[in-house]
């Protein structure tokens, strides 16, 4: 495996840890102290004014006239409809149908991959991404009753199954960019443009925050949010990216709930079980078959 190659599956890695602790303190921040939309709107103008600030000391290619309708894609699929859809949907229904619905996006991405930037589908890419989603469904499903069919929650699972596309769509659009520019030039407008999508929809939300009642434990939270969750979550995947395939990089998207469950046992809020131990033996296995079954992987 080349050095370039370990970098990319670290920088993955450390994605899902990321993700995975945002699952607990993202939802203390909603909790009373900031709207959905409002927190996607702070996020987004975080992260891009992180991103502007960052880039002024990287190098710059000129962006071709031709990509800049890629550009606009990626900032709507990967930002404001890919954000604001989660967060709207998860309102209309429960955490583990949204979860559940979540582990399609692997899936979604493998098949839009094969069909728009005719990246091979081997059989252990397809077993890997099926176990992964086994794995991350029987975890996903132990901590509560999952009920996708019913009428009070079918709009919110419809959401959130649009946002589970639409981040696979951003990752499909995206992934010819990484081979023409620099990641943080790349991510840089991309969350430019969503900020613009996302601003009208959460400046009412963001302005009228209780700001007075927010306490030092809920400014370091949203802290983390903004810089760890957007910021360099978003450019250690883009990093990947010029490395990897983008099924690769939603692979390990069944990751995440894994290292929320190591995260809440940490915390005591969970329990070892052998549900756990099952299931991550599913995910890990999903995860080496998609990414790493191949002779001579590891040598190279």
């Amino acid at each position: 495996m080349t050095k370039d190659l370990k970098l990319a599956h670290l920088a993955l890695l450390s994605v899902a840890m990321i993700y995975g602790a945002n699952y607990i303190l993202a939802k203390d921040v909603m909790d009373g102290f900031l709207e959905p939309r409002g927190f996607i709107l702070l996020r987004a103008m975080g992260a891009t004014l992180l991103f502007w600030l960052f880039h002024r000391s990287s190098k710059s290619v000129k962006i071709e006239r031709g990509d800049y309708w890629r550009f606009a894609l990626a900032g709507l699929f990967g930002v404001a409809l890919n954000q604001i859809m989660f967060f709207e949907g998860l309102q209309r229904t429960t955490p583990i149908n949204a979860s559940i619905i979540m582990t399609v996006n692997p899936i979604v991405v493998m098949l839009l991959s094969a069909l728009l930037l005719k990246e091979s589908l081997g059989w252990a890419k397809m077993v890997g991404i099926l176990l992964g989603a086994v794995g991350a469904g029987w975890l996903i499903s132990g901590k509560g009753e999952v009920d996708l069919l019913n009428d009070n929650t079918s709009l919110g699972n419809i959401l959130v199954f649009i946002n589970a596309t639409s981040y696979g769509l951003y990752l499909i659009v995206v992934k010819p960019l990484m081979a023409k520019y620099p990641a943080i030039q790349v991510v840089k407008w991309v969350f430019l443009l969503g900020f613009v999508y996302v601003l009208p929809f959460g400046a009412v939300e963001l302005v009228s925050a209780p700001w007075s009642s927010w306490t030092i434990d809920i400014y370091w939270k949203a802290g983390f949010v903004v810089l760890f969750t957007t910021f360099f979550a978003y450019l250690f995947n883009l990093y990947a990216m010029k490395t990897v395939s983008s099924t690769t990089v939603s692979a390990y998207i069944y990751l995440q709930p894994f290292f929320a469950t190591i995260f809440a046992l940490m915390l005591g809020t969970d329990e070892l079980s052998w549900r756990l131990i099952g299931s991550a033996g599913l995910i890990f296995v999903g995860v080496y078959l998609a990414n790493f079954y191949k002779k001579g992987y590891f040598s190279k």
